[in-house]
């Protein structure tokens, strides 16, 4: 089945093997990192998915497109153990309207980019709101101690703790041009010509790629400690900007290619670190129904990327097993997850070399400050005076 218009073709792609309903959500999060060409996608069939109608430009390549679909199948999708469900918290929530539209129409919001928003207040209180809350209570709970990292993260420490082996589709990377006065004149001289390809000026005249953006902060934080000793267990609390590829996923507030996060980073015994990762999950699920927010916490459900059955991919696997995420709604059948608590065993330790008198394990939690705000407005609106009085009277001057 071909569909042609407007230089756009409709393809129906057959699936072999065919990819069984319990991993259909692995796939369609999987898709539009098969192929930029992909415009647009639907799965197939009722009980299994046994095939894929794409949207891509008319001129594509489509054995080729199907070679590339098949292999993500067979080595990425049915290769991956399904994780069993499991959820460790859930709470009733009033309903929730998503009110981007909203934000946008009042000039709010500002879609500037692909996974690009630009946002004003009520947000910005809001989201600085939320981020104290969460800064205070870990600062006083685990008296953490609190660091500004660079944004820029050497390519180095992302390599060394296997992040590219996993995770390439995220990965996004710093260039500059070459240290050379000749190389700056002959870019200069080059852009000003009429028909001058500036994609293809920066590749030829950039220097390399020992830099990119962090996905996280917490590999700032084993950067920091990379074969150090430690004197004994510690937190380590930062807040920063993550940056993600999110592909054609990204939409409204919930998946931006770069957001705000508040990191902790747990390190210490297996027993201390499980212990303060369970407490910190407890704080936060209180924190959440002060702010008269619902939800529920449970094993998450990444996509990762590599190439055989290798130790990356058992790891990914693992990691996976040991994240929960916590959802808040958005509407009746959506919604985001606003954080994650993490434990990594001794998988980063190792990596990075950080030792002490015992095994050191670690642990995180990341919070996306503008998801989580996403989220409190979807719930109580954008007037002030629909929300919690504590909230209203610290967000509105």
């Amino acid at each position: 089945m071909t569909t042609v218009w407007h230089g756009h073709a409709r393809h129906r792609i057959p699936l072999d093997p065919v990819v069984p309903r319990a991993h259909a959500d692995e796939l369609g999060r999987r898709i539009f990192f098969v192929s930029d060409a992909i415009v647009d996608f639907d799965l197939v069939g009722h009980d299994d998915v046994t095939a894929l109608d794409v949207t891509v430009p008319a001129d594509i390549d489509v054995a080729e497109l199907a070679r590339k679909l098949g292999a993500v199948v067979t080595r990425d999708v049915l290769a991956q153990a399904p994780l069993r469900s499991q959820t460790v918290w859930k709470a009733d929530h009033p309903p929730a309207t998503d009110v981007f539209a909203e934000l946008v129409e009042r000039g709010i919001a500002i879609e500037v980019g692909k996974g690009q928003v630009a946002f004003g207040e009520p947000v910005l209180a809001l989201t600085d709101y939320l981020d104290v809350r969460i800064r205070d209570l870990v600062v006083r709970e685990f008296a953490a101690t609190e660091y500004r990292y660079p944004t820029l993260i050497a390519t180095e420490v992302m390599r060394r703790c296997g992040y590219f082996g996993s995770f390439p589709q995220l990965m996004m990377f710093v260039s500059r041009l070459h240290t050379d006065v000749d190389a700056y004149r002959d870019f200069v001289t080059e852009l000003t010509a009429r028909d001058a390809d500036l994609a293809a000026l920066l590749r030829e005249r950039a220097a390399d790629v020992d830099h990119c953006l962090p996905p996280t902060m917490c590999f700032h934080t084993f950067a920091q400690l990379a074969d150090a000793r430690l004197a004994g267990p510690a937190v380590h609390i930062a807040r920063g900007k993550a940056f993600r590829h999110e592909a054609r996923y990204h939409r409204t507030l919930e998946r931006l290619w770069d957001f705000t996060i508040r990191e902790i980073v747990f390190l210490g015994s297996q027993e201390q670190v499980l212990r303060q990762r369970r407490r910190l999950m407890e704080l936060t699920f209180a924190l959440v129904g002060e702010l008269g927010l619902g939800g529920r916490c449970e094993v998450a459900h990444d996509p990762f990327f590599v190439s055989s059955d290798t130790p990356d991919r058992k790891w990914s696997q693992r990691l996976l097993e040991l994240k929960y995420e916590l959802r808040m709604p958005l509407d009746e059948e959506r919604d985001v997850a606003v954080a994650s608590f993490n434990y990594h065993e001794q998988f980063f330790a190792r990596s990075f070399g950080i030792a002490a008198d015992g095994e050191v394990h670690t642990g995180c939690a990341g919070f996306g400050l503008e998801r989580f705000a996403y989220a409190f407005l979807c719930r109580h609106g954008l007037d002030p005076k629909r929300w919690p009085a504590d909230v209203r009277q610290a967000v509105v001057s």
